[in-house]
């Protein structure tokens, strides 16, 4: 315990999982009011209701930062992480953020972002917050992207997360957030590009698991010659794991074995299966995917007769679940390439004939584009990080021309708190809907991601 260090009481946890504290400011003269509540500090371990000391790293005038150094009184929900990789020492894997955080309560603080963030930013209080949805806290980390560095000075290949705030990469032996037979290949992968001609043109592998089927993508900046050929394919065959190569961007990854397919999930309660390529987006948690899909199609609420649309459709992970309940789905998403796979998986799922998909620049739309387009009584609205600014524009524009059939409930679900509440607070203060039910979806334990739902309705 540092002596003489002023000591903080912790009051929340930020989008960063970081503890946030006031420094009190210093004493005002007699009769003067203090001119500000105390400069916040962000504190790297910390958690609400305890009270530390901090390693302070970062000065600003407004803001300092830095990491626990003592605690005389811990939050009754800090837990013992169960990954030796994870702290705040030099060299700890970057990849989790929370494990000192019971995952209960990781839950109830993204709960607790996802409220303020809407009312913050967007001005928006739900009427009712939905339960969260969350799964296994172990082991769900179905897709990931390993860096793979070779270090000469030390004779050995890492292959893991980056290290806390570094470039470096974690000397990682385990990593108990992904399956349980890729954690006990991070050893083995190691040793296997360490014995490769290429091991300095190796970047990365990038992980992607379907049913029954593990995927590793090596990513490579040169040709592999014959060697190093066939000591990938005999790890394959060894651990029962298909390796794709990436010799440039997504659209060069091919498999070592062109025996070897597609990856698959499945989507049970809709009879719905899906074939995937290792490198496009599907959700990491399969297991919270499923609970999401199910609840938004029935948050969504399609009545017989009635069309959806489903806007940033992807491969169709809502679209077709909501093509077996509606009358009619319009897919709609920026990449030709990606609509006709989404086309393929409809015509697969025998939904052809009532799921249907365009190709448009969602982050260009305008209102003119919105009114070219059907209309639909319910949309599912399922953006990027960067949201559907343009969309909410275009139908608050819509909406006050007057002329214009909206939507009377929207399913939106969102990787971003920021981004959410910003077309929250456009849905609801321009284009005339209430917020009615917002909850958190617990995409991501251990990491300070905040996944989220909220419907809205005329």
């Amino acid at each position: 315990m540092s002596p003489g260090l002023e000591w903080l009481e912790v009051e929340s946890l930020d989008l960063e999982g970081q503890g946030v504290a006031h420094r009190l400011p210093a004493e005002p003269p007699a009769g003067q009011a203090s001119p500000n509540p105390g400069k916040v500090v962000f504190i790297e371990g910390a958690l609400p209701g305890e009270r530390v000391q901090v390693s302070i790293a970062r000065r600003k005038n407004q803001w300092e930062a830095g990491q626990v150094s003592a605690i005389s009184r811990e939050s009754a929900q800090r837990v013992h992480p169960r990954c030796a990789h994870f702290g705040l020492h030099a060299g700890a894997c970057g990849g989790c953020k929370m494990q000192h955080l019971h995952p209960a309560a990781q839950v109830a603080v993204k709960q607790r972002a996802l409220e303020d963030g809407l009312w913050h930013l967007g001005k928006v209080r739900p009427e009712q917050m939905l339960p969260p949805i969350h799964g296994p806290a172990w082991g769900y980390r179905e897709r990931a992207r390993l860096s793979v560095r070779h270090v000469e000075r030390k004779g050995t290949v890492l292959v893991g997360f980056h290290e806390r705030k570094s470039r470096y990469v974690a000397d990682m032996r385990e990593c108990p957030v992904l399956p349980a037979k890729v954690s006990a290949l991070l050893v083995p992968l190691r040793e296997l590009i360490g014995g490769l001609h290429a091991r300095d043109r190796l970047p990365q592998i990038e992980l992607a698991a379907g049913e029954g089927t593990t995927a590793l993508v090596l990513r490579h900046l040169e040709p592999l010659d014959g060697h190093d050929l066939d000591r990938i394919a005999a790890f394959g065959r060894a651990n029962g794991v298909q390796w794709w190569l990436q010799p440039a961007g997504p659209d060069t990854v091919h498999p070592l074995d062109p025996a070897d397919a597609e990856l698959r999930y499945r989507l049970p309660e809709f009879g719905i299966t899906m074939p995937f390529r290792p490198t496009d987006f599907t959700q990491v948690n399969p297991h919270v995917n499923r609970v999401l899909v199910e609840r938004a199609v029935r948050m969504l609420d399609p009545q017989p007769g009635e069309d959806v649309i489903d806007w940033f459709c992807g491969l169709g992970n809502f679209t077709l679940p909501l093509a077996t309940r509606a009358a009619r789905v319009l897919g709609i998403e920026g990449s030709a390439a990606l609509v006709a796979r989404a086309r393929d998986n409809a015509i697969a799922n025998g939904l052809g004939g009532r799921a249907d998909f365009q190709v448009r620049n969602l982050f260009e739309l305008s209102a003119p584009d919105l009114r070219s387009l059907p209309t639909a009584a319910r949309w599912l609205i399922d953006p990027p990080r960067e949201g559907a600014f343009a969309l909410a524009r275009a139908a608050a524009d819509l909406v006050a021309a007057g002329d214009w059939t909206a939507p009377h409930r929207i399913v939106y679900v969102s990787c971003n708190p920021a981004t959410l509440a910003r077309d929250a607070g456009l849905l609801v203060h321009q284009a005339g809907y209430r917020c009615t039910l917002a909850g958190v979806v617990n995409m991501f334990p251990h990491t300070a991601h905040v996944e989220s739902m909220a419907v809205f309705e005329q």
